[in-house]
Formats: structure tokens, C-alpha cells, sequence
């Protein structure tokens, strides 16, 4: 129940109107506009989607309608982004909106904060929110899905032996694919429990010598197929060491094993057509490889035989090969011996050269034995002269040491005289009276005693001299 009568607002509306002269048209729906929003809370709307529209930017705009009366509805791109399920046209929908005005076209409508299928918002509820987690978590990462075998040849089916699908998956393996050996895993695929009954013989045909795994189930509502919704499956899946193919519902409807497989076909047919290429194509795609097999083989052969032809019109006859070869060698021969004889003519030549230099430079042994002879008298000769040349300066060097001789000076009257501690003495101006001095005599020596001292200077050196008596 609303908290005030819907006619309040426009009660305040003509109270306003009253002070006012004239309203203007957009001051009139923005009066509309917040006299609906302040009187409707966000509530739940219960109708068909109809007159559906998809714009560039990603708003979504439609009909909500019902047996009684249609409103038109916006869901906004933002919002759009968050709805689990693709809006379409017959759809019976739960939506939560904001009843308002668009201004410029006084047009009434909904805006749409959220969308739910009807009859199931509580499921799919559950649905966003487990799909919201495992897939935070990682678990249907692209990264982490598992190629399929380019050529299995057995196939585990997880599914129930009463399942109509599987009848179809048969048949499909048997028109397209003969030669795959199939195994069924039975399990229930609906009712309580049966999430976990699936993950179980999920997990055995994992340890299974199969090449894939292939997860089917028919159609039918979100509450039927609600145990591949469960997360134990999405785990189990997961955890399977072979690939996995899902092939659960039609082609609208989503599970979380969809999301969580390698693989998602849209109904389980599919899914059969998908984990295996059919017989006849593989017979058709050998058939085109062995035709290409046998063209390349062909056209190699053509070419090499091109080639032989090629080689063989340049290659002469073995006759003709050999007798090239010898006149090739006689002409060798020939030349070897021309060159021989002519290597050694040069040498023979080189040889006489080199005697006739040897001829020259043999030495006369007359002709040097008397040349010996010659400078033998020459060098004794020069020997006499330079013995006598020697001797002469000799003489000459006696005779000036005998006159630098001291006891020659000593002879002629001379003295060396030295004080009493050895030092020889030049000037009187050295000595004092009563100094002892030793004269050194031509033949002997004597002792003075300095009596007197006179000193005088010589004219022509300006030096002092003394005259000393003792």
C-alpha cells in the first residue's frame, strides 16, 4: 500500500498553480516527473517483454505489458551489464523500477534497475551469485581450458540412460562416427542430490582410459537443470584430467557447468558433432591429402626426370670423356718434358757461371808468396823504425822527469822545509819565533829553530813575502 493518496501531488500541484500565472510545458513535467518519483518507491513490476530494442550505445529499451495495460521501460547500459540472461522479446519478466517522466517527450515510463525471469528469481539469484564467485576465483579462466584430442577414439558420456539427449548423442556417434568406442557413466540429471551424483561419475570417467568427456542433458526450465548449477560439478569439472564437453540444454539456456567445461555446445547434439569430427570427413580429408600426396609425388617425378633429361643432354658419351683425358694428358706429358729440359738447360748454364767465378777467385800461390814476402820485410822494417822512434821519446821523456826531480833542485843548493807537524811551508808569515823547523838538504836534514821573522811584499805580484832567520 502507498503511504499517501496519488492525488496529493498535483493537490500541491494546482496550490502552486494558483500563485502562478502560466506554466510553462517543462516546468510542467518536471513537476510531473517529481511528483511521481517522491510518490512511487523503487517496487516490482510483473510483465512480458514486447517491442524490444537494442541501441548502438547499449541501452536497452522496451514494452512491459500485460493482458490489461502496456508501460514502456529503459534499462540502462549499466544495468544492462548486470542482468544474467539476454532480454527478449515474450519473455515473462520481474522487474524492479523507478516509475518517472521523461521530460522531453512528457512520455511515462520505467526506468529498470533490475531484471529477473519470472517464476525463478530466487534460483537465478543463486545463479549470479555462484557464477560471481567461481568466477572470481578463476575457475572459468580461459587460460585454464583444456584442448580437445584432434582425433578421439573413446568418449566417456556422463548422462542418464532414460535421458532423450543421449538417444540423440547416440545416434549422432553412429551416423557420423562408427569407429568411436563410447562408455556411459549413468547418473541422475535431475533431483535432489543429483549435482553430486553427476560430479561423482564425472570424476570416474576422468580416471578412465578415455580421451574426452562429454556432459549431456535435454532441455527443460532453470529449475530442472538446476543440478548442473551446483557447485560440486563446476569443482569436479575443474579437477578432471580430461577435457570436458557440455552439452546440457538448448541453446538459450546457460548452466554453470557450461561455463566451467572446455567446451560449450548448444544442445547435446552439438556437443556430439563437436568432441569428434565426423567419419566422413576424416575419409575426405585423407582422400584430399592422399590426392595432393600423389600430385606432389607426380610433379617431383616430372621435375627430376626434367632434370635427368637436363643433365644428360650435357653430359657426354664415356668414349668421349676418355679420350679428352688422354690427349689432355699426352699434352701434359709434353709440356712436363719440354719444361724438364729446359730447367735443366738453365741449370747447366748457372753451373758454368758459377765455375768461371770460381775460376776467378782461386788464389796464385805464387803470385802470394811473394806478396808475403814483400810485406814481411816491410813490416820488420816498420818495426826497426817504430822501436827506434819509441826509444828516442822515451829519452826525451827521462830527460824532463830528471829536471822536474826534487833532489836534482836540492843539488843545486836548495831546501824543502816542513814545520813539526809534517806540513810543507811556503811563508815565513806561517812561522813565529821559537817554531822548530826541518830542512830537507840535497843529503841529509837538519832542525832550525825560528829566531826572527821578516815579511815584505814583492813588487811585481803585490804578495806579501817574509824573511825569516833562524
Amino acid at each position: 500500500m502507498l503511504d499517501k493518496p496519488l492525488i496529493s501531488p498535483f493537490f500541491d500541484l494546482a496550490a502552486s498553480a494558483a500563485k502562478a500565472a502560466v506554466f510553462s510545458v517543462g516546468e510542467l513535467n518536471r513537476a510531473v516527473r517529481g511528483a511521481l518519483e517522491a510518490q512511487f518507491p523503487l517496487l516490482w513490476v510483473a510483465g512480458e517483454i514486447s517491442s524490444l530494442t537494442r541501441a548502438a550505445s547499449g541501452h536497452v529499451y522496451f514494452t512491459l505489458k500485460d493482458a490489461e495495460a502496456q508501460a514502456r521501460c529503459v534499462l540502462w547500459r549499466n544495468k544492462a551489464q548486470l542482468v544474467g540472461f539476454r532480454p527478449e522479446n515474450g519473455q515473462k519478466v520481474r522487474a524492479r523500477v523507478l516509475v518517472t517522466l521523461y521530460e522531453a517527450r512528457g512520455d511515462y515510463q520505467l526506468t529498470v534497475e533490475s531484471l529477473r525471469l519470472d517464476g525463478q528469481g530466487a534460483l537465478f539469484e543463486r545463479f549470479l551469485e555462484l557464477k560471481t564467485r567461481l568466477e572470481a576465483e578463476g575457475l572459468f579462466a580461459a587460460g585454464q581450458k583444456r584442448p580437445l584430442p584432434a582425433f578421439a577414439r573413446r568418449i566417456a558420456i556422463v548422462s542418464s540412460p532414460q535421458a532423450a539427449a543421449l538417444q540423440d548423442v547416440l545416434a549422432t556417434f553412429a551416423r557420423r562416427a562408427p569407429h568411436v568406442r563410447l562408455t556411459l557413466f549413468p547418473t541422475p540429471v535431475q533431483g535432489e542430490g543429483a549435482g553430486r551424483e553427476i560430479a561423482r561419475a564425472l570424476t570416474a570417467a576422468a580416471a578412465s582410459d578415455h580421451d574426452a568427456i562429454l556432459l549431456c542433458r535435454g532441455g527443460g526450465g532453470m529449475e530442472d537443470l538446476w543440478a548442473f548449477n551446483e557447485e560440486v560439478l563446476a569443482r569436479a569439472i575443474r579437477a578432471s584430467r580430461l577435457p570436458v564437453v557440455s552439452g546440457v540444454g538448448h541453446e538459450t539456456d546457460f548452466s554453470i557447468a557450461d561455463f566451467a567445461a572446455d567446451l560449450r555446445a548448444p544442445t547435446p547434439t552439438a556437443a556430439a558433432e563437436l568432441i569428434c569430427p565426423a567419419r566422413q570427413d576424416l575419409l575426405e580429408r585423407l582422400n584430399a591429402l592422399r590426392r595432393r600426396l600423389t600430385q606432389g609425388g607426380e610433379n617431383r617425378l616430372r621435375g627430376w626426370a626434367q632434370r635427368l633429361d637436363y643433365l644428360a643432354a650435357r653430359l657426354p658419351s664415356p668414349a668421349r670423356q676418355l679420350t679428352l683425358r688422354r690427349e689432355n694428358l699426352s699434352a701434359l706429358v709434353l709440356r712436363l718434358q719440354r719444361a724438364a729440359r729446359q730447367g735443366a738447360a738453365q741449370k747447366r748454364g748457372v753451373l758454368r757461371e758459377i765455375a768461371l767465378l770460381l775460376e776467378r777467385q782461386r788464389p796464385r800461390l805464387d803470385t802470394r808468396t811473394e806478396t808475403l814476402s814483400r810485406l814481411r820485410q816491410r813490416l820488420q822494417q816498420a818495426t826497426v823504425l817504430f822501436l827506434r822512434r819509441q826509444q828516442q821519446q822515451l829519452a826525451q821523456l827521462g830527460q824532463g822527469l830528471r829536471q822536474l826531480d826534487p833532489q836534482a833542485v836540492l843539488a843545486r843548493g836548495y831546501a824543502i822545509v816542513t814545520r813539526a807537524d809534517g806540513h810543507l811551508l811556503r811563508d815565513a808569515a806561517a812561522t813565529f819565533p821559537g817554531d822548530a823547523l826541518r830542512l830537507a838538504l840535497a843529503r841529509g836534514s837538519v832542525t832550525a829553530l825560528v829566531l826572527e821573522k821578516t815579511c815584505a811584499i814583492s813588487a811585481d805580484t803585490g804578495y806579501s813575502t817574509s824573511q825569516t832567520n833562524t
